[in-house]
């Protein structure tokens, strides 16, 4: 049970929830935002004083009925449910997971997919492997060391890596980016990679600091990207993805709606290949 950031977590959501999404009037001597804490115990049946304890990091483990119910008065989501399981300890048990060999399975697709750019990320986001078109779209994200390895490090300390993405998309990019490494460090915990990633970012971008107090939590989908390649200019993309069973990696496929500009543009970057690769 990790009562830090289960507090923290409780808290920004009760902040974030008004008496409107839940029914109650918000009265004329509501002085700030946000719901108060007997009106979130009220809303999920405890007492008060068991869900302030909570906040204030005294309060007892609670019971996986408590935390559903928890869920219920806060609205949250099915991720948000899932990740305030995982920080009161109620996560599935722990296993070793091999960040950096790809899964046989994931392999074998990627192979079949060389007119396609796609590529298979980790949990940290780091780049695996990656088809020539996907070189040739985002460039050689397997060439990085250390911790630029990870796509999440680099958007944050090097402003080399949002010049791919419009200006307007960067905040988007950025709380996505936080909530997939909030999912990751909850589930490896203190002592992991992930927590060294988050630790060196908290110390150097004030921007990940802000959005890390935020608990943003990703949802079940890979939204529609645009990028500005150097070559072939303006694109816009869906992605689609698949998770290994251990849910370790993930295969990135980009395409474009058939018979769009994007869609030609991805077709010249297919036949280009990776001649196109960014410096």
């Amino acid at each position: 049970m990790n009562r830090p950031q289960l507090a923290s977590f409780l808290r920004t959501r009760r902040e974030a929830l008004q008496p409107e999404d839940v029914g109650l009037p918000r009265g004329q001597r509501r002085r700030t935002g946000g719901l108060r804490r007997e009106e979130v115990a009220a809303l999920s049946g405890m007492s008060t004083d068991y869900y302030s304890r909570l906040e204030q990091q005294r309060g007892p483990h609670p019971s996986e009925q408590m935390l559903a119910a928890l869920a219920r008065g806060l609205r949250l989501s099915l991720a948000e449910r899932d990740h305030l399981f995982r920080l009161a300890g109620h996560a599935v048990p722990h296993r070793a997971v091999r960040a950096d060999h790809v899964n046989p399975g994931m392999m074998r697709i990627l192979d079949r997919m060389h007119d396609t750019p796609a590529q298979v990320v980790n949990h940290l986001g780091e780049t695996l492997a990656q088809t020539a078109p996907a070189i040739a779209l985002l460039g050689d994200e397997t060439r990085h060391t250390g911790l630029a390895r990870s796509a999440h490090h680099r958007w944050f300390t090097d402003p080399a890596a949002r010049q791919l993405h419009p200006g307007e998309d960067h905040e988007t990019q950025s709380r996505l980016l936080v909530a997939h490494l909030h999912e990751s460090y909850t589930r490896d915990g203190r002592g992991s990679r992930a927590a060294t990633l988050v630790d060196d970012l908290l110390a150097r971008s004030p921007e990940f600091s802000r959005l890390w107090q935020e608990h943003p939590v990703p949802g079940g989908y890979c939204p529609v990207k645009r990028f500005l390649h150097p070559e072939v200019g303006a694109l816009e993309l869906h992605c689609q993805t698949l998770v290994d069973p251990d849910a370790s990696q993930t295969l990135l496929v980009f395409t474009a709606a058939p018979g769009s500009e994007s869609d030609e543009k991805l077709r010249l970057l297919s036949v280009i290949g990776g001649q196109l690769v960014r410096p």
